[in-house]
């Protein structure tokens, strides 16, 4: 009998099929017993956008402020942590100007959003910048808040052989003469500006008939009040210390509920019945917005680690600063709050320009 050709191929072929596919089925695991899917990573997790290579070459970390200053002093020891933590060089470049808003600009706006130019932010050039100004050049939105590290306590003071006795009576006569009162301040929506500002309106004096004036930062304005150039210098007590160790000024009172670790015999001026001076110095890191996650996520999780080593912990108080870890979604909440609340003061003190 003729066979067909064809139709013998198309058999063997699908003999051939029957049993390869028994012997598959023979040798294959069980499906129920096949690993599940791995779940998706999260921000905390930086293998998910290729984070485990990231720094591959150096970064550069901009303080927008004259170098020596509390916030170039916390950027390199934390530069210097970082350096050694990740085996690539982290190099602190200062840019000077605009109350902190060049070297912002700088490292917000005209550098790459990759992760290898960090801003070394502050008050200074963030909440009391936006405040102090119907249209700042920097905004909170232009930044992603990555971590904060450290705070400073608000001192107030005076030129060493000042005829006050104490904060009390300081402040009382501020408030029968506010004329008389000078202070210095980098500008009108410095750091001092509102420190001074906030405790006027406690007290009830006339901010208005004070004068302000101009200096570039705390190492020109202490001195001015030391030679009675100025009544009243207000920084953190790790910028007065060295004028205050020298026996060139006196410091009336800190503001903030606790006394200073630093200066335990001080009083606060809450201790002197001033209430509710809640100003406070601050300095972290942010990152332009755009800048990857897993980018954020290694900065956040290094700098919490960071925080609780001792040598790291020696550096901040040799500065007088204290540390203060905030992760960035704790840092931009505060941030935002206190946004509102300084934006509200310079509104009633006609601060805003």
């Amino acid at each position: 009998m003729k066979v067909d050709k064809k139709w013998t191929t198309v058999m063997l072929s699908f003999l051939m099929a029957i049993s390869v596919s028994a012997c598959g089925a023979k040798d294959a695991p069980p499906a129920a017993k096949q690993a599940p899917a791995a779940p998706a990573q999260t921000v905390s997790e930086p293998a998910a956008k290729g984070g485990p290579d990231y720094p591959t070459k150096q970064i550069e970390l901009v303080v927008p402020f004259a170098a020596g200053g509390g916030v170039d002093l916390v950027a390199r020891a934390t530069a210097d942590y970082l350096s050694k933590e990740w085996g690539q060089p982290i190099v602190v470049v200062n840019k000077a100007g605009g109350g902190g808003a060049v070297g912002a600009e700088y490292a917000l706006k005209q550098a790459k959003s990759d992760g290898y130019t960090a801003l070394a932010v502050n008050v200074s050039n963030t909440t009391m910048l936006t405040a102090g100004m119907t249209n700042p050049p920097v905004k909170n939105e232009d930044q992603i808040y990555t971590s904060r590290i450290g705070k400073g306590t608000l001192a107030f003071a005076v030129k060493a052989d000042a005829p006050w006795k104490d904060f009390a009576e300081f402040s009382q006569w501020v408030k029968a003469h506010p004329e008389e009162l000078t202070w210095t301040s980098v500008g009108p929506a410095g750091f001092s500006a509102f420190g001074v500002a906030q405790w006027l309106d406690v007290i009830g004096a006339d901010f208005s008939k004070t004068r302000m004036i101009v200096t570039k930062g705390a190492a020109d304005s202490v001195p001015k009040v030391a030679g009675g150039h100025a009544v009243l210098a207000v920084h953190t007590v790790g910028e007065i210390m060295p004028m205050l160790q020298a026996g060139k000024v006196r410091i009336l009172a800190v503001a903030g509920e606790e006394r200073s670790p630093f200066l335990p015999d001080v009083p606060t001026a809450e201790e002197m019945g001033v209430k509710g001076l809640t100003v406070f110095w601050w300095t972290g890191v942010s990152f332009a917005k755009g800048t990857p996650d897993y980018v954020i996520a290694k900065w956040q999780d290094a700098i919490a680690k960071m925080e609780k080593d001792p040598a790291f912990a020696k550096k901040l108080s040799d500065i007088q600063v204290e540390p203060d870890y905030a992760d960035s979604t704790a840092f931009t909440r505060d941030v935002g709050q206190e946004t509102d609340a300084y934006t509200e003061l310079a509104t009633k003190k006609n601060m805003r320009k």
